[in-house]
C-alpha cells in the first residue's frame, strides 16, 4: 500500500468512525410502577385483552406495535391473552411520541398512580449530543411514553399500572415504531410487578 493509500484509508477510517458517534446512544427508559398488592395476587396469572386506552382509539394503527409488545410481555410474565368476552383483565394501552430540539428544554415529570395514590418520575431525560456530518439537528431527540393500566374486567378496578419514557436520535435503530416498542415494553415489564411507587431507570442497547 502506498503512503498515499494509507492517508486515504485513515481519513475513511476516521470518517466512517465519525458517523458511528454522529448516532448518540438511546436514554436510559425511565420508568414507575404502581400496584394494588392483594388485588394484583389474586387476578396474577390470569387472562387479558389488550386494548388502547380511552381517547386513544382513533391512533390504532400507531398503536397496533405498543399494543403487540405488551402483549407478549404480559404473556412472557403468566398472563394468557384472551377475547374482550372471556378475559378477566384488561390491558389499557396509552402510547405518547414527542420531539426535543436542540433548544428546547427538558419536558416536565409525569404523574401516574394507582387506586388514588400518585407518584411522579423523572425530570426528563438528557439530550444526547453526537458528531453531526450533515452539520445540524445533531441533539434532536425522539421521545416516547408508554403507559399501560391493568383493570380488572368486572370491578373496573386498576391492579397495576405502569409508565415508561425514553427519548433516541432520529437515526437510531429503536427509533423504528416495532424496535422502540419492543424495548420500551420490555423495561416497563421487567421485575414485573415493580416496587410500589419506585423510579427506576432501565438502560436500552440497539
Amino acid at each position: 500500500m502506498t503512503k498515499l493509500h494509507r492517508i486515504a484509508f485513515a481519513l475513511a477510517a476516521s470518517v466512517a468512525s465519525a458517523g458511528c458517534a454522529s448516532i448518540p446512544a438511546p436514554g436510559p427508559v425511565e420508568v414507575t410502577r404502581f400496584h394494588d398488592a392483594a388485588a394484583l395476587a389474586a387476578a396474577h396469572h390470569g387472562t387479558v385483552f389488550v386494548v388502547s386506552a380511552p381517547g386513544a382509539e382513533e391512533d390504532s394503527l400507531a398503536q397496533a406495535p405498543y399494543k403487540a409488545a405488551v402483549a407478549s410481555e404480559l404473556a412472557q410474565i403468566g398472563f394468557s391473552e384472551a377475547g374482550s368476552d372471556t378475559a378477566s383483565l384488561v390491558a389499557q394501552v396509552r402510547v405518547e411520541h414527542f420531539r426535543i430540539g436542540g433548544e428546547e428544554k427538558r419536558r416536565g415529570p409525569v404523574s401516574v398512580g394507582v387506586g388514588g395514590s400518585t407518584g411522579s418520575y423523572g425530570s426528563g431525560v438528557g439530550l444526547g449530543i453526537g458528531i453531526n456530518l450533515g452539520g445540524s439537528g445533531s441533539s434532536e431527540r425522539l421521545g416516547t411514553e408508554l403507559g399501560v393500566m391493568l383493570r380488572d374486567k368486572a370491578s373496573g378496578q386498576t391492579v397495576w399500572e405502569g409508565r415508561a419514557r425514553f427519548t433516541v436520535s432520529p437515526k437510531s435503530e429503536l427509533a423504528d415504531p416495532v424496535q422502540g416498542a419492543v424495548a420500551i415494553a420490555a423495561a416497563l415489564f421487567r421485575d414485573f410487578p415493580g416496587n410500589n411507587g419506585e423510579a427506576i431507570e432501565i438502560e436500552v442497547a440497539e
